[in-house]
C-alpha cells in the first residue's frame, strides 16, 4: 500500500504527485488514500478520466457510492475551470480537511491542452495553502512523456511511488508559473477586428457570425457571443480602452483571442469562485466556464487569453 501523507497529519495542506505504472500501482495508490478517507468521516472527490473511474468503481464496490466522482475529460476540459468548479467545489469548507484525487493530466492529453494544464497543477498550490486538503495527483508513468514528468516535480512538493513518499527536490511552482507564459503560437489566417468601447457590440456579433459560418452549434452561438463580449469589456476596463479580436479555426475547435495593453497580475483571477455578494469580477472566470480551454500571455503592457470552443 502507498501512504501518502495529507493534510490530516498537520500539514495543512498536501499535494503529493503519485507516480504509476499500470492499473495495480494506480489503484494501490488510490484505493486506501480513499477508504482512509471514509473511514475517518473525511470528504472524499474522485476526477479523473473515465477509464480511472470506471477502475475505482470496480475496487470500490458499495463503497464508490461514498465518493463524489466526476469524469475530469468533461469537468475539467477545460484546466482554467478545475480550481474553482472542481477542486474547491469539493472542499466543503475551508476549516475541514477533504481527500481529493486530481488527474488533470493524462496521455491522451494535446500538445495545445498541456501549458494550461501544468500551470493549473502549479496554482493549486496557492489557492489551496490555507486550506485543510489533499489534493492527490496521479501520473501515468508509462504513458506520459519524460518532460511532463519533470513537470510534476516542479509542481508538488512531495512525490509518492510503490509504496515510497519523498519530498521534491525540484519544486518550484513559480519557475513553471514563469517558463509557461510565452507567446501563443500565431494562427494562419486569422478574421482580425480592432475593437473600442464603440465597437464592442460589432466585436460580439462578428464572433458570432464567424462561429455561425464554420459550423458551429446554434446552442454555442451565445456562449460564443457571451465570452467575447466579456473578454473585449475587459480590454475596455482593464486594457487601455480596446483591443484586438482575432478568430480562427484550429483543428476541430473554433478560436477567438482578444489581446489588448492590460497585464495580469494575480495568477489566480478567473479561477476562484465568485462570492455571493460580488458584483464584478466574473469575467475571466465565465470565460473558463463557457470554453473548452483558455490560454493566456500577459506582461507588463500586453495580455493575449485565447479561448477554444469544440466543434
Amino acid at each position: 500500500m502507498t501512504q501518502v501523507e495529507t493534510s490530516e497529519d498537520g500539514l495543512g495542506f498536501a499535494h503529493p504527485a503519485m507516480l504509476y505504472q499500470g492499473p495495480w500501482e494506480y489503484l494501490a495508490g488510490t484505493v486506501p488514500f480513499i477508504l482512509e478517507g471514509l473511514s475517518a468521516d473525511i470528504p472524499v472527490a474522485v476526477a479523473a478520466p473515465e477509464p480511472r473511474l470506471h477502475l475505482l468503481r470496480d475496487a470500490l464496490g458499495a463503497d464508490a457510492n461514498r465518493v463524489r466522482l466526476l469524469d475530469m475529460a468533461i469537468a475539467g476540459r477545460n484546466p482554467g475551470r478545475i480550481i474553482a468548479e472542481v477542486l474547491l467545489a469539493a472542499s466543503v469548507r475551508p476549516d475541514r480537511n477533504v481527500r481529493i484525487i486530481g488527474e488533470p493530466i493524462w496521455p491522451e492529453r494535446s500538445e495545445t491542452e498541456y501549458p494550461a494544464c501544468v500551470q493549473h497543477e502549479a496554482l493549486i498550490n496557492l489557492a489551496f495553502q490555507d486550506r485543510k486538503a489533499t489534493i492527490l495527483c496521479p501520473y501515468d508513468v508509462a504513458g506520459l512523456d519524460p518532460a511532463v514528468l519533470a513537470d510534476a516535480t516542479a509542481t508538488h512538493p512531495t512525490l509518492v511511488q510503490s509504496g515510497r513518499t519523498w519530498n521534491s527536490p525540484d519544486y518550484a511552482p513559480q519557475r513553471i508559473l514563469s517558463d509557461y507564459n510565452l507567446p501563443l503560437p500565431e494562427p494562419s489566417h486569422p478574421t482580425v477586428l480592432a475593437f473600442d468601447a464603440p465597437r464592442l457590440a460589432l466585436a460580439r456579433r462578428s464572433a458570432a457570425g464567424h462561429a455561425r459560418d464554420i459550423g458551429m452549434d446554434v446552442g454555442r452561438i451565445d456562449d460564443v457571443k457571451l465570452a467575447v463580449g466579456e473578454l473585449a469589456a475587459n480590454s475596455l476596463r482593464h486594457g487601455g480602452g480596446s483591443g484586438v479580436l482575432r478568430m480562427w479555426t484550429e483543428a476541430d475547435h473554433w478560436v477567438c483571442e482578444v489581446q489588448d495593453a492590460g497585464w495580469i497580475t494575480d495568477p489566480l483571477a478567473g479561477r476562484r469562485p465568485a462570492a455571493h455578494t460580488q458584483l464584478g469580477g466574473r469575467g475571466l472566470l465565465m470565460v473558463n466556464n463557457l470554453a473548452d480551454l483558455v490560454r493566456t500571455y500577459t506582461r507588463p503592457g500586453v495580455t493575449t487569453i485565447r479561448a477554444y470552443f469544440h466543434l
